[in-house]
């Protein structure tokens, strides 16, 4: 087992590792930027660095001060949890040459899935299911491309190979807007990621957004911890999730699982890693690999048992994967509303001092937080502060459970998004189930 680890992020993450670290009996490093000093996980690890000012670019992105940290403390591993470097191939690369163990997929890996054109026709190779398009990046061959939107049936999508995150897409309802549409792509995509190449594909008009959960420890051996819905969504960026995904048919989810796990042993993946997916008509489409832990990855641990940082931990190890198949079960339902510290109706930043938190309890009730009273959330990173999840043995107890445990939470002093979380939760249409990606926003008038 790693004897030292260094955890190379901040706020709900980073004290999720510190805890998976301590049940597995690791020693934790915390890094912190100078406003983070008193984050809850800087309190409670073995060992803290400052690794520089307040900015990200000056320290959680800083790739030499994280690195210097880890050699000064001893350290044998860095767990880059979710945002920041943990899918920096670069930073992979360079944590591995510098004698440290990344807690995470090789380099390789994690360039061949961050460029969407690769990921893509790797997937088709390994018999994932992947949307209609132009195989491979779009050229100067203005007629080659007029052909392929043709075949394929308009409305398309145009997407930036280096893209993410909701940026670097665009969609074209008419031949006549394709061409000039693709320009504007390219431009943007060249000023946002220093990269210029751009695909075609097929745009899904109503479809959900689904995803696969898979472990595998790079030495031919991996599972899926079946599936999340993530369709509640707000300009591409999640809200609300749930395990498993409602309403997908069993033939279809059972391809696509499969799939899943052959994909990683054809690519040697290691670690915890996210298939995603576009569902629509029963059909499964791959978008894009995740070659991290997620933020929502706390659904499916309740609902199949399996604690996933401690096993990319042990996968980190060296060790084989401790589960076969077979030995995953799904078990109930379960739910995870993200809580930032935002304005509820312009979803607006809103740090500041939290004067009081009281966090919900009970049966099947589970919060992920670094928040405490008295605590500052600082203006320069991401807003969440929070994941509140709620368990039981079907949707419908499990969304119950949610409702109050949404009612229960107390954050006093910012405000936060827990009333537009209480107002989805009652939504008539979320408690049938099966909404697709579009639904939140028609329903907030964005």
């Amino acid at each position: 087992m790693l004897d030292k680890v260094i955890i190379a992020n901040r706020g709900e993450i980073a004290l999720r590792i510190l805890r998976a670290c301590k049940e597995l009996e690791i020693k934790t490093v915390a890094v912190h930027s100078q406003v983070d000093r008193d984050l809850m996980h800087v309190r409670l690890a073995d060992e803290a660095v400052c690794i520089g000012p307040n900015p990200s670019t000056e320290s959680y992105l800083n790739i030499p001060s994280l690195i210097s940290a880890a050699e000064v403390t001893d350290s044998v591993a860095i767990h880059p949890g979710y945002g920041f470097l943990a899918e920096n191939a670069d930073f992979a690369e360079q944590v591995e040459n510098s004698g440290f163990k990344f807690v995470g997929p090789s380099a390789s890996v994690i360039r061949l899935m961050g460029d969407k054109v690769s990921a893509i026709d790797a997937m088709k190779k390994a018999g994932v299911p992947t949307v209609p398009g132009s195989d491979g990046p779009l050229d100067e061959d203005n007629e080659r491309t007029l052909k392929i939107a043709r075949q394929i049936g308009y409305p398309v999508i145009i997407k930036a190979s280096a893209g993410g995150g909701g940026r670097g897409m665009r969609v074209v309802h008419t031949e006549a807007a394709l061409i000039s549409s693709i320009h504007v792509t390219r431009s943007e995509s060249q000023a946002a990621f220093g990269d210029d190449t751009v695909y075609l594909e097929k745009y899904l008009e109503n479809p959900r957004h689904v995803e696969v959960q898979v472990l595998a420890d790079g030495q031919g051996n991996a599972i899926h911890l079946y599936d999340r819905d993530c369709s509640m969504q707000r300009r591409h960026q999640k809200v609300l999730e749930e395990a498993p995904a409602p309403y997908i048919e069993d033939s279809a989810r059972e391809a696509v699982l499969k799939s899943c796990v052959d994909a990683c042993i054809e690519i040697g993946y290691r670690g915890a890693g996210t298939f995603e997916f576009l569902y629509e008509d029963g059909g499964f489409y791959f978008i894009e690999m995740n070659t991290r832990v997620q933020v929502e990855h706390p659904v499916t641990e309740m609902v199949t048992g399996v604690d996933i940082v401690k096993e990319q931990l042990r996968i980190a190890s060296g060790l084989p994967l401790s589960l076969k198949q077979e030995d995953i079960k799904l078990n109930g339902h379960a739910f995870e509303c993200r809580i930032n510290a935002e304005d509820p109706k312009t979803f607006m930043p809103c740090p500041g001092t939290v004067d009081y938190f009281h966090a919900p309890g009970g049966m099947g009730v589970r919060v992920d937080s670094h928040l405490y009273s008295g605590y500052t959330v600082p203006p320069y990173y991401d807003s969440l502060i929070a994941k509140l999840i709620t368990h039981s043995e079907d949707r419908e107890s499990a969304l119950v459970r949610m409702k109050n445990a949404l009612d229960e939470m107390v954050i006093s002093g910012i405000r936060t998004n827990i009333p537009l979380q209480q107002d989805i939760v009652r939504d008539s249409k979320f408690i049938e189930g099966g909404l697709n990606i579009h639904y939140l926003e028609k329903k907030l008038g964005l």
